[in-house]
């Protein structure tokens, strides 16, 4: 992708990362933090990371598009190299937000054996005569799980690394966000009022 309604694509994709990628970040350790918002944040939450790496190599391709059509210089390819960046930070928050989704998915569908069904019962003979009969139980079994969604332990873990991660990518955004600030406009205006402008 190039352009977009006549300007660089570019400009304008940059600004669905500046906002959805620390979006994801924040729903993130929402959901790795507080249960409440663990069950209804998890599931748009890993959608939403996962657009969001979908969006990355789009929009630094079209800024590798852009940088070979402008004037080369310093901070344009300090924020080229920065930009290239947004993928490595962007991948771990999507992979934890699918892991927080699926622990919350499976912790949803896993209940104790003790509480899952009641107890499958059925008659045998009794030795105690030909008339007597005594019931037995079969315990229900719990679901299958992979990511030990009742772990205290592994969930701390995931709450840490969701807590790293989403710092990481909001602070590389910023990084990303304020080289390309630079790049655009510094030297490209006049601290002072210029004749004829606004007000001037």
């Amino acid at each position: 992708m190039t352009t977009l309604n006549g300007l660089p694509a570019h400009v304008l994709l940059v600004h669905a990362i500046v906002v959805l990628l620390p979006l994801a970040s924040l729903l993130l350790v929402l959901s790795a933090l507080w249960p409440a918002a663990r069950r209804k944040l998890a599931g748009p939450n890993a959608l939403l990371s996962l657009l969001v790496v979908a969006l990355v190599p789009i929009t630094t391709d079209a800024g590798d598009w852009l940088e070979h059509r402008v004037a080369s210089t310093p901070l344009i390819r300090a924020h080229t190299q920065l930009g290239d960046t947004a993928l490595y930070v962007a991948i771990p928050v999507a992979v934890l937000a699918l892991a927080v989704w699926w622990r919350q998915r499976e912790a949803a569908r896993t209940v104790p054996a003790s509480l899952e069904s009641p107890a499958t019962e059925s008659v045998v003979a009794s030795p105690g005569g030909p008339g007597a009969a005594k019931l037995a139980t079969r315990p229900a079994v719990a679901r299958r799980v992979f990511l030990a969604p009742a772990s205290t332990v592994v969930t701390v873990v995931v709450a840490v690394l969701s807590v790293a991660a989403a710092g990481a990518a909001v602070y590389d955004v910023y990084r990303i966000g304020d080289s390309g600030a630079q790049a655009s406009w510094q030297g490209q205006f006049s601290p002072a009022p210029v004749p004829g402008g606004h007000g001037g």
